[in-house]
């Protein structure tokens, strides 16, 4: 999926956990078949999860970003009655892996898969929203450079997404509507906790419920729409409706999470057309909602 991406087998997972964690040494490790995108997943037995990083990066800056992964897994710990990961263990680089990794609670449950979840689903999507607002900030503020902040700050990003999909997707209605959404104002609202990345793959669903979150390690404050990803990657008018009515979105709050889907979808496309056509085309079904409810109103 990426141009520097490293190979994770499970010869090299079990030689670092025998190795590092002997303690597992009679745990069954079995790789997830994950539809994600940062990290290769493997089991330890029914419990525990792996993750390891995909992408090449310094391992003291990969160490530093583990860590501070953990602890927002830690802040979100039990602020919900939805279930999320608990931080276990810190691996080292080793057996030709060269970075960091690290070791959290498995979670039961099934993947979202974004075809249009019912409305009860959303409503409970739509507490766990609640729930991570309520988490105070502290005093902190978005100072990240991803989704969260000011959106006129990503036409850059959006141009580099136009120009790739020129024979792909109908840019020129595209970029009209990017031009209208990147005017949204935050106004006066002020930043608020997000999971900061709630699409399908890390949502986990049991019998038409929400069971748990994942991939909380993006955990922080920014601009109280971004959560909103969810209704447009998740949800058909109806449910995306009652996600709406749970939260009490006023227009300005829910135009500003269009976008910030939009803006994500955007990159989806082309970017994993090749490498990962299932997340290509959650992008696809993405911006198809986005478009439509466009055209409605």
């Amino acid at each position: 999926m990426h141009a520097d991406q490293l190979n994770v087998s499970l010869t090299t997972v079990r030689a670092l956990i025998d190795e590092q964690f002997p303690e597992w040494r009679a745990l069954k490790i079995t790789q997830v078949a994950a539809k994600g995108t940062v990290n290769a997943i493997f089991r330890i037995g029914a419990g525990l999860a792996a993750r390891f990083a995909l992408q090449r990066q310094d391992p003291a800056a990969a160490r530093e970003g583990l860590r501070t992964e953990a602890a927002a897994a830690r802040e979100l710990l039990g602020r919900t009655r939805f279930r999320t990961p608990e931080p276990v263990a810190m691996g080292q680089p080793g057996h030709g892996y060269p970075l960091p990794w690290s070791v959290q609670t498995w979670l039961p449950g099934h993947v979202a898969t974004g075809d249009g979840e019912p409305e009860a689903f959303a409503e409970d999507l739509a507490e766990f929203i609640h729930d991570v607002r309520s988490i105070p900030t502290g005093g902190r503020t978005f100072r990240g450079k991803g989704r969260g902040g000011d959106l006129r700050t990503h036409d850059a990003w959006l141009e580099t997404c136009f120009q790739h999909s020129e024979n792909i997707l109908d840019v020129p209605r595209l970029r009209r509507m990017w031009t209208q959404m990147r005017e949204l104002p935050r106004g006066s609202a002020p930043d608020v906790m997000n999971h900061g990345d709630l699409i399908p793959a890390n949502v986990l669903v049991s019998e038409g419920r929400l069971a748990g979150i994942i991939d909380v390690g993006g955990l922080g404050p920014a601009d109280a729409a971004l959560d909103l990803v969810s209704a447009w990657h998740l949800f058909e008018p109806g449910p995306r409706a009652a996600l709406r009515r749970a939260l009490k979105s006023d227009d300005l709050e829910w135009e500003r999470g269009r976008a910030w889907a939009f803006h994500q979808a955007m990159g989806l496309v082309w970017y994993y057309a090749e490498s990962n056509p299932p997340m290509s085309q959650l992008g696809r079904r993405t911006l198809a909602r986005i478009v439509t409810a466009g055209s409605e109103g």
